[in-house]
């Protein structure tokens, strides 16, 4: 049924997922963010409140300080300058560790991975019709009752902060200046850190709930599973290109052996073993190549082409392709059986007919196609 409709049933892969990233649909969570740039702000303010306060402190009294030189020369513009040069050093610094814990939130939500690409502007951000569907639509009421409860739930530690404060903070305006700044800084980080607990909590549901949206949109149907597959493997067209182009590569490097080559014993399937015997050059036969898989067919299409005899031993042709190298003499153990072969080769040479030899491996000497000993092999 699932695959007939078209119905997203299956689970997204890892790939699907990392595709999704790549264009900007990651894991989110804007409560964790906030929580965790409220929470350095409360801490920063912890932290940096004796040398904020006295900058504070030091640009409010030069502010009602006058004297004759500030009448006489009475620049505003200076004033001003100073006072933003003695608040911004650490404003600076508050605004780098708040942009710092927003990126490492989101990055690890992201796998880690800054995309460039999502900074481009997007037509669909600003086009009234997707606006109004993410409002009105499923997304638009959940983000809806999210914020009606977020509002709610920080509106309510707001109230318990102040319920016990509206005294002391009305009457903020008779004391000396420094306690008063000193109350209303503390204070506030108070309030800050119960904010971000407040927050904390939203997010601990948030993310659950995200992490469940995002899967959701991310499932797949029956054919996407199967287009993917496809496409991570390899249509047998673009396997049969690939193993071609390779076959032809290890043609290539085949030519020289093969057009010394006499014969080739085969498999048939997955082994090729080209040899010749040249009593001026050897003792024995020597293997001038071998080879498994493409590099054996490859061989059986140059034999074919060369018009060597190829001639199927199996269990021969396991044998030398495991104990001999590419321009070796054969064992020793092995000449009986390719001397009968050679013989055989040359008899086909001069035109006559002869029966092809049965031919035996000794047993110590046989081999499965993955290369372990085998003595209940055939020959």
């Amino acid at each position: 049924m699932s695959e007939q409709s078209g119905e997203k049933s299956f689970a997204p892969t890892e790939k699907r997922k990392r595709d999704a990233a790549q264009k900007g649909d990651v894991l989110r969570s804007r409560e964790l963010a906030t929580a965790g740039a409220v929470t350095v702000g409360a801490v920063w303010m912890l932290a940096a409140g004796p040398w904020v306060l006295e900058r504070l402190s030091e640009t409010l009294r030069a502010g009602f300080v006058w004297d004759r030189a500030a009448i006489d020369d009475f620049e505003p513009g200076q004033l001003i300058v100073s006072a933003a040069i003695s608040a911004l050093p650490p404003v600076f610094l508050l605004g780098l560790a708040i942009i710092a814990v927003s990126l490492i939130s989101q990055l690890g939500f992201g796998e880690g991975r800054w995309i460039g690409g999502n900074m481009a502007p997007k037509a669909s951000r600003i086009n009234p019709m997707s606006g109004l569907k993410r409002m009105f639509g499923p997304n638009g009421w959940i983000e809806m009752g999210k914020g009606i409860a977020k509002v709610g739930l920080l509106g309510t530690i707001a109230w318990f902060w102040a319920d016990g404060r509206l005294e002391t903070i009305a009457k903020l305006g008779r004391g000396d200046l420094f306690g008063q700044l000193s109350y209303a800084w503390h204070g506030v980080i108070i309030l800050l850190f119960w904010l971000a607990g407040g927050l904390f909590v939203i997010a601990l549901v948030d993310v659950p709930v995200q992490m469940v949206r995002r899967l959701s949109r991310l499932k797949m149907t029956l054919q996407e599973m199967r287009d993917e597959n496809k496409e991570s493997e390899g249509s047998p067209e673009k396997k049969a290109a690939i193993r071609n182009a390779q076959r032809k590569i290890a043609m290539g490097g085949l030519i020289p052996a093969m057009k010394e080559a006499q014969f080739v014993i085969t498999n048939p399937t997955h082994f090729s073993i080209a040899l010749t015997y040249d009593p001026d050059k050897a003792h024995a036969p020597i293997v001038l190549a071998k080879g498994r898989g493409d590099k054996a067919l490859a061989m059986r299409e140059l034999a074919a082409e060369y018009q060597l005899p190829v001639l199927e031993y199996p269990a021969l042709a396991r044998s030398v392709f495991y104990t001999t190298r590419e321009r070796q003499v054969i064992r020793e153990e092995h000449y009986a059986a390719v001397a009968a072969i050679l013989a055989f080769v040359m008899s086909l040479k001069r035109g006559e007919k002869r029966v092809r030899p049965e031919v035996s491996v000794p047993v110590t000497l046989r081999f499965d196609a993955n290369g372990n000993l085998d003595p209940a092999s055939v020959h």
